[in-house]
């Protein structure tokens, strides 16, 4: 397997192109919108430039990853051996991207979902293919953090599972097999302490500083969880605290008020200039 498309070119797809392209793997990376794309190429030229920089690597070296990545708005381009989805956390989307996916891609390709919360085993019923539907969960900032979490669906096999497992290592990552629940591990634990710690804000028990501060010095946390929700989007922040309450029937996983506020006001983080935090 040396080929792979993924579908999405923000934050999460341009970074799975850029760490796919340093591996050697001939990338193809789609987007129905081409200012996304021109985005996307820019942020992992930008990426390497700083790469460059502090002696990890040349231009020559720059231009072979860039040379690699070949982007197209056609879904019908995604044509590799492994297909990503990494597009918006928004289940309709998905569920249409599988079930188009799964009629436009070689049918020996293994379809893989960078979902952070939906259901693979969902997913994998809008397709003939189940047992080669996977999830392929990368952490942000993708070229730098270490962990996918990969996650079977009900119906995934065990020979999807190992090729996964064997080219995230490729990929110098750390993979950890997990079961198909809502919020797999990740956010199953991370998403209930940053509504908590939202909790906690709406509350007035601290200033959204004095929280973050707590949880990095006290807890030794490289970023508190109010900086780390404005980093996620507070918009995907909801939309995963809405799958686990609505999986698990559990109020503990009830959104807090004022993330709904926010978001509804287009107060999302980094993405939108202004989250706990204000951003330039």
């Amino acid at each position: 397997m040396k080929r792979v498309a993924v579908v999405g070119a923000g934050t999460m797809g341009n970074g799975i192109a850029h760490v796919f392209a340093q591996k050697d793997w001939d990338v193809r990376l789609v987007d129905v919108s081409p200012p996304a794309l021109e985005k996307a190429v820019a942020t992992i030229r930008g990426s390497l430039d700083r790469q460059i920089k502090k002696g990890k690597g040349t231009e020559a070296q720059r231009d072979a990853v860039l040379a690699r990545i070949t982007t197209s708005t056609e879904l019908a381009a995604a044509d590799g051996d492994l297909v990503i989805e990494a597009a918006t956390e928004d289940p309709d989307l998905k569920l249409g991207l599988f079930a188009e996916l799964d009629r436009l891609a070689p049918k020996n390709a293994i379809l893989a979902s960078n979902t952070s919360s939906i259901s693979i085993t969902t997913l994998a019923a809008r397709t003939s293919r189940p047992e080669a539907v996977v999830g392929m969960h990368f952490m942000n900032p993708v070229p730098v953090m270490a962990l996918v979490e990969v996650i079977r669906g009900q119906a995934t096999s065990d020979a999807t599972t190992a090729v996964v497992m064997d080219v995230a290592r490729q990929l110098g990552k750390t993979p950890v097999e997990v079961s198909d629940y809502p919020g797999f591990v990740s956010n199953r634990i991370l998403m209930p302490m940053i509504n908590e710690a939202i909790y906690c804000l709406m509350e007035g028990v601290a200033s959204a500083e004095s929280i973050d501060t707590v949880m990095r010095l006290g807890m030794n946390h490289p970023m508190g969880p109010l900086a780390l929700a404005d980093l996620i989007g507070l918009d995907t922040c909801l939309a995963i605290m809405n799958v686990l309450h609505d999986g698990l029937g559990d109020d503990k996983y009830r959104a807090c008020p004022l993330l709904k506020r926010m978001v509804a006001a287009g107060q999302l983080g980094r993405k939108s200039g202004r989250g706990f935090y204000a951003y330039q």
